[in-house]
């Protein structure tokens, strides 16, 4: 007789694993009490003369150095007890602890020898704790301190922090009594940072002649290694003066000498330190048909406003990298090529040069629109769209440096026609935004993601990002909402300003200065003649606004893209054209 069929319900079920979380902790917990108790030890380990009875099978479990003791030919294999060497016994009972718990305890006075005890018993996760808490704490410990641990272990992240405390605060840092004990070395890896938030070099110059005359005779002859670290390229000639009058250079011939030499040799390459620059958003306004551009350098928060105008093709698009670069997608004002090109701007020239990189085949599509020039993680994209068709396509390239060449990127076929919509990045991420569709592109995995659109605004015409955030608006900015990247989720922004008198006459501008989004509408006034400039700074934490006095020149000034690249000018090279 034939064996009956299975019912479809058994069919359908499929094994499963299940996880005893419970168990995973209790099994720690008994582990701990067997310690604790005395109990079932095998092994003594002797530190600086302190015994410590434990399991060679938890300690085998914890540690690969422990482990490779116990399961080897090694002597210590068949010992009873096992004296260690290099070890503070204070610290070892901290790492006892830890691998019969789970639960480490770290202090600003024991983490650099736990640090040390972890590292020779190949522990990573006490090892990669106390690297975060020190990097943490930085401005707990001495520079010096830290230097000389790095130098031993190479916890290079620690180091990345230590340089980032200093370079923010040079100025106190230079006052501090361990800044004298610095050796050269790491006097020049300071003082050669663009970081170092200085507003002159007179500062560094004046930091350097404390270092020296600290203990002079043993640190004279070291001048001429110190000084062309020195950015003598962006001194006044007062400031130039001053330095050759200083006793340093008046007093000692030898001495006098290098000065002078550095002083009038200079480095032209050195960059202005971040702390000389100042973050201005950058806005276009010219007429299509005139060869020559005007760029306005703005930053209403300090009242300045610097116009520049440069002889240049037809810009379609401007983007600022995290190096400060400022790149410009362009073509031909006739746009009948069939290739646009990149213009890299030169900060000490103040002027725009082609960028060296390899043109970009606009393709056979003469109705291609809304080309977008964006960085992420120091990689250029290039992005397109066609708009014809029900279903609009986004093609994307992305830019390799070392075969200088474009590689085209998964493309994005939408859902819907487009009335409006905004790319750019943010984060490790790219976002293309509309109404009823918002996308991710992970450029790990070239892939687009679907997320979820905003439900307020009904033409997505501006938007910029501000860390894990992104702000957007309509045209004429009668809704604001702000989307979570990482959460998925949306929310409308309700401090928005009360615009009863005026009329929004052009498309609103985002833009970021110091961290903080602002909000650029150019309107007009039943009360007031012409073109009136509205600038708004939003706190995101009160979820309001403030007004932020703006002193546009009177013109009509447009972006590129959605909103409006902000880049860290040194000054005094616009003020000189």
């Amino acid at each position: 007789m034939a064996a009956a069929e299975p019912h479809a319900s058994a069919r359908a079920v499929r094994p499963r694993s299940y996880q005893d979380e419970s168990y995973l902790r209790g099994f720690l917990g008994a582990v701990d009490d067997l310690q604790k108790a005395g109990v079932l030890q095998d092994v003594v380990l002797e530190v600086e003369g302190r015994r410590f009875p434990c399991h060679r099978l938890v300690l085998s479990a914890a540690s690969p150095y422990f482990r490779a003791m116990f399961t080897s030919d090694m002597a210590e294999s068949r010992q009873k007890t096992v004296v260690l060497q290099g070890l503070d016994a204070g610290m070892f009972g901290e790492i006892l602890s830890y691998i019969y718990s789970g639960t480490l305890h770290v202090s600003l006075d024991k983490v650099q020898p736990l640090y040390q005890a972890a590292d020779l018993l190949q522990l990573d996760y006490v090892r990669d704790t106390c690297s975060s808490y020190i990097a943490m704490n930085v401005e707990h410990y001495t520079c010096v301190d830290l230097y000389n641990f790095v130098d031993v272990f190479s916890v290079d992240f620690v180091l990345r922090r230590c340089v980032e405390w200093i370079d923010i605060n040079f100025a106190e840092f230079s006052f501090r009594e361990e800044f004298c004990s610095l050796s050269v070395n790491q006097l020049i890896e300071i003082i050669s940072h663009d970081e170092l938030d200085v507003k002159e070099e007179t500062a560094v110059w004046e930091v350097v002649v404390r270092w020296v005359q600290h203990s002079r005779e043993d640190r004279l002859h070291h001048l001429p290694t110190i000084l062309p670290h020195i950015r003598f390229n962006l001194l006044t000639s007062d400031d130039t003066a001053a330095i050759l009058d200083h006793p340093l250079a008046r007093e000692d011939l030898g001495s006098s000498a290098v000065i002078r030499n550095a002083v009038q040799k200079g480095n032209p390459n050195l960059k202005p330190r971040l702390g000389m620059t100042t973050e201005m958003a950058v806005l276009l306004n010219y007429p299509r048909s005139s060869v020559i551009k005007e760029f306005l350098f703005m930053n209403p928060q300090e009242g300045k406003y610097i116009s520049c105008s440069y002889d240049l093709p037809y810009v379609r698009d401007m983007t600022v990298t995290s190096d400060n670069d400022i790149f410009i997608l362009h073509t031909e004002e006739s746009d009948e090529e069939n290739q646009l090109s990149l213009f890299k701007y030169n900060h000490a020239e103040n002027a725009w040069e082609q960028a060296g990189v390899s043109s970009i085949s606009k393709g056979p599509e003469d109705n291609m629109y809304e080309r977008g020039l964006y960085e992420v993680d120091g990689i250029l994209y290039y992005t397109a769209v066609d708009p014809e068709e029900d279903r609009p396509l986004l093609q994307m390239r992305k830019y390799n440096p070392h075969t200088n060449q474009w590689q085209e990127c998964s493309q994005l076929r939408l859902n819907t026609t487009l009335a409006s919509f905004v790319v750019l990045s943010c984060g490790p991420n790219l976002y293309f935004l509309t109404d009823t569709e918002v996308y991710c592109y992970d450029p790990k995995q070239d892939r687009w993601f679907e997320r979820t659109p905003p439900t307020l605004i009904t033409d997505v015409s501006t938007a910029v990002a501000i860390g894990t955030e992104i702000f957007c608006s309509d045209f004429i900015f009668t809704k604001a909402m702000v989307y979570d990247t990482e959460s998925d989720r949306w929310q409308e922004l309700k401090g928005l300003p009360n615009l009863e008198n005026f009329y929004v006459d052009y498309r609103t501008i985002f833009f970021v200065l110091e961290n903080q989004l602002h909000v650029l509408l150019t309107c007009t006034s039943d009360s007031q003649e012409g073109i009136v400039y509205l600038v708004f700074v939003y706190d995101r934490s009160a979820d309001a606004r403030r007004d932020s006095k703006a002193n546009l020149p009177h013109k009509t000034y447009e972006v590129r893209g959605s909103y409006s690249p902000v880049a860290r000018i040194y000054l005094p090279y616009l003020n000189g054209t």
